[in-house]
Formats: C-alpha cells, sequence, structure tokens
C-alpha cells in the first residue's frame, strides 16, 4: 500500500504531529509550537514534490495550491488570541484550500454517478450542526454558511470520483475529506456554541490525517487511471 519512502514519511509525519499536540498545549512551549503545527502541511508539501512525478501538472499544482493555502490557515489560526480578524482570515485561507481541493476531485469525476443522496446525507449533518451554530454566528453568519457549502461540495466532489479512480485513491481522499469535515465541525462548535473537553486534540488529530489521507490519496493515482 505504502512505498518505502511513505512509510519513512508516515513515521515522520505522526512524531510532527505528536509534537504538536503536546506542545499546543503548554504555554512554555509555544515556540516549538509556532514550528510544528506548519510543519504538519509543510512536510506533507514536500513529500508531494518528491513522488508526484506521474501526475498531470495541473493536479499537481492545484494539489499544491491546496496545501499552501492550508500552511497559510494553519499559521493565521495561531494567532486568534491576538484578533478576531485572524479568524477570519484563516476562514479564507481554508476556504480557498478546499476549493482547490474540489477542483483536483472534480478532475476524476464519475459523471455517471448521481450524487443527489449524498448531498441528502450531507444536508441533513449541515442542518444539525447549523441548529447548534445558528444562535451565536452573529456577524460570522454569511462566511461560515459559505464555507459549510464549500465543505459539502469537497466531500461531494471527493464522493464523485467513485469507480473513476482507483479504489485506493478513492478510499483515501474520500475518508479523508470525511474527516477534514469533522475537523471543521468540532472547530465550529467549540467557537460558536460552547467549549468542548479537548477539542483542540480531536481537531488537530482528525485535521492532520485528514491532509494526510488526501495527500496520499492523490499519490495513489494509477497513471493509466489518470490517463483515462
Amino acid at each position: 500500500m505504502l512505498s518505502h519512502t511513505e512509510k519513512l514519511f508516515s513515521i515522520l509525519f505522526f512524531i510532527i504531529v505528536l509534537i504538536e499536540l503536546v506542545t499546543g498545549s503548554v504555554a512554555s512551549l509555544n515556540t516549538i509550537h509556532y514550528i510544528a503545527k506548519p510543519a504538519i502541511v509543510i512536510s506533507l508539501s514536500v513529500l508531494f514534490l518528491k513522488t508526484s512525478e506521474s501526475l498531470p501538472k495541473t493536479i499537481k499544482n492545484l494539489t499544491l495550491l491546496a496545501l499552501f493555502f492550508s500552511v497559510l490557515g494553519d499559521i493565521l489560526l495561531m494567532f486568534v488570541d491576538k484578533s478576531s480578524h485572524f479568524f477570519t482570515l484563516g476562514l479564507v485561507a481554508f476556504l480557498t484550500a478546499h476549493v482547490m481541493y474540489v477542483f483536483v476531485f472534480l478532475k476524476h469525476r464519475n459523471k455517471q454517478k448521481s450524487p443527489l443522496g449524498f448531498i441528502a446525507v450531507l444536508l441533513v449533518y449541515a442542518a444539525i450542526l447549523f441548529y447548534f451554530l445558528n444562535g451565536n454566528l452573529g456577524d460570522m453568519f454569511i462566511p461560515v454558511v459559505i464555507y459549510m457549502l464549500v465543505i459539502l461540495s469537497m466531500a461531494t466532489a471527493a464522493y464523485l470520483r467513485k469507480d473513476k479512480v482507483n479504489i485506493l485513491s478513492y478510499g483515501l481522499v474520500f475518508l479523508g475529506t470525511i474527516l477534514f469535515m469533522i475537523s471543521d465541525s468540532i472547530l465550529a462548535l467549540n467557537k460558536f456554541y460552547a467549549s468542548l473537553n479537548y477539542s483542540d486534540y480531536s481537531i488537530m488529530i482528525t485535521y492532520a490525517l485528514a491532509q494526510y489521507l488526501i495527500v496520499i490519496g492523490i499519490l495513489k493515482l494509477k497513471y493509466e487511471v489518470i490517463l483515462k
């Protein structure tokens, strides 16, 4: 499943995630935290650059843009305690990253597959989440609604790759997008509904796994599938 390079990278990657989980909750380790958090996606970017030779240029560039805006979002969200504007800017950065991923996934859309059933499930999920968030959104109502629509679109685009790409690539990317939704949902609930126990850990673990699975899933595209 994983190449030798990917196995070695995975060890390094999860060490970085572990360092972030430890330093993110200890004030005296803030300096390491400021390095470790962006290093999570930066490390994925380096892996992708080194091992994506067989991928079409468009997919490579869009994926790298998604990773770039993810790193930017990570950095901005580290400073939300300084100003609420950093949260808004971080939201925009991650929204842009999601849009880039949507474009990547739609490159292998199965036009024979209807998304209606899956969209119905997503809308129920979004409605339940929105029920808890709505009363506290204030000026963030429209930005949050837009963000929710974009991340639901990303999940739908990942779903529509089914039977168009190899099963390994499909499964990894699809699971990654679901984890991304979960991570963002926990973040939203923690900010706009109520402070959740261990939210920092659950947000970071699901987010790191999401990015990891999506990137590895894109790298697992078989060349013969790409040519279709």
